[in-house]
């Protein structure tokens, strides 16, 4: 099975890589309109901002084929919030726009942005979570959030509570990095690829 890690320029893709050839599977990296295409599963990495990734997507011309992309896609961090209408860390810069809420700051008082581990809850069953406890930790680094709403799966709470993943349709996203996150990130990536 095609395996495409979604090179968007601005990430560090080694860590995202390791943890998919751990699983038995070769991926690729690239953002090449021929691989996005033939690929059965794309990996959207989590780390850049809004513009540098969005603007990498615009100049290769592939913004509409990750719209329309029919197979699972699974968005990492700034992958997930990328799937959104627009964030307030890049105010001017459109989005893909296919889940209709926008990206918050995180602001509560407390330190940003959140670094480490922290627990997740379902907010209802999903294929993703398969055979994953209840209150799992996961890894986190973020400043800016996605609250929750009814595409929502699972929910973590750092001062309030927020999306720690949803899914639309065949697009998937976590804000935690599932490829930081030892044996329960690996099963969690495990249960995408074999959606």
């Amino acid at each position: 099975m095609k395996v495409l890690i979604l090179d968007t320029g601005c990430a560090n893709f080694s860590s995202v890589k390791f943890a998919i050839r751990r699983l038995g599977y070769t991926p690729i990296i690239s953002n090449e309109y021929s691989d996005i295409v033939s690929s059965k599963r794309i990996i959207f990495p989590g780390v850049g901002t809004p513009f540098s990734a969005m603007d990498v997507l615009k100049k290769k011309k592939i913004v509409d084929l990750i719209k329309n992309y029919s197979n699972p896609i699974l968005g990492i961090c700034l992958g997930m919030q990328l799937f959104c209408k627009y964030s307030e860390e890049s105010k001017s810069v459109k989005n893909l726009n296919i889940i209709k809420y926008s990206i918050t700051c995180l602001n509560n008082n407390l330190p940003l942005p959140h670094i480490g581990w922290n627990k997740v809850f379902s907010c209802k069953k999903n294929v993703l979570f398969k055979n994953i406890l209840e209150g799992s930790r996961f890894y986190f680094l973020h400043k800016y959030i996605l609250f929750l709403n009814k595409y929502s799966i699972l929910k973590t709470k750092y001062g309030c509570k927020f999306t720690a993943a949803l899914q639309k349709n065949n697009f998937f996203g976590v804000q935690f990095h599932p490829e930081k996150s030892g044996t329960v990130g690996l099963h969690l990536l495990k249960n995408f690829l074999e959606i």
